[in-house]
């Protein structure tokens, strides 16, 4: 056998041992409907000590998730640490509408702030996806999500999701990066956590001290 015959021998062997063991695992690609980029260009200077390196023109690469995982927040009740947003209703938060303008997101209070999702009972919760605003390039600060059976989170909180470097939030010290807001919002993957009600919270962002919420989705089963 010759030996271009040989490697493309090896690697459909590699391929096939790949693919079938990514079936037997049961996972599939996460596929989350992105809105509109608003905004073009290199974004002006943003100052962070826990920045992820940029990712220019490309894309997050998708999670893998248990196959058969779906958006489970869509209409679900929102409340929030500012139940009077500034700006919008907290509804808008779960209603589908990622697109970036004045009739979709939610303007609230400066300092630590937090958007609560009821996904109305316990559920199986694989990942997660948060869309601040994204009309113009900006850090928020703090962004955490925690998971839990109780509404006030007291007992049996779980954190999923946090770039609070600093601990400035008072809810721990994250080891997740910081990054800059664009339409593809920021997806983590979540180990099939058992959960009723999922909260995010943020401390305002680079551009002033507002914290502001798009969408948020759920995904699970």
């Amino acid at each position: 056998m010759k030996l271009k015959a040989r490697v493309m021998v090896v690697i459909t062997v590699l391929f096939t041992a790949v693919f079938s063991n990514a079936q037997e695992a049961g996972r599939e690609a996460l596929k989350i409907k992105l809105p509109e980029a608003q905004y073009t260009g290199t974004p002006r200077d943003i100052r962070s000590d826990n920045l992820e390196p940029p990712r220019g023109d490309k894309p997050r690469p998708p999670l893998q998730v248990p196959a058969g995982t779906k958006v489970i927040s869509l209409d679900c009740k929102v409340t929030s640490s500012d139940m009077e947003p500034i700006i919008g209703e907290l509804d808008y938060i779960t209603d589908g509408d990622k697109e970036h303008d004045a009739a979709t997101y939610v303007e609230i209070s400066p300092g630590t702030q937090w958007v609560q999702i009821d996904l109305g009972e316990k559920k199986e919760i694989n990942a997660a996806c948060v869309w601040h605003y994204h009309g113009e390039a900006r850090v928020y600060r703090d962004v955490i999500c925690q998971i839990s059976n109780d509404p006030d989170f007291i007992d049996s909180v779980i954190t999923v999701f946090n770039n609070d470097h600093d601990d400035s939030s008072k809810l721990g010290k994250g080891k997740d990066k910081e990054y800059v807001e664009d339409n593809n919002g920021r997806p983590f993957a979540v180990n099939s956590v058992q959960g009723r009600y999922v909260r995010f919270y943020s401390r305002g962002n680079t551009s002033n001290e507002m914290n502001h919420y798009t969408e948020i989705e759920i995904y699970g089963k």
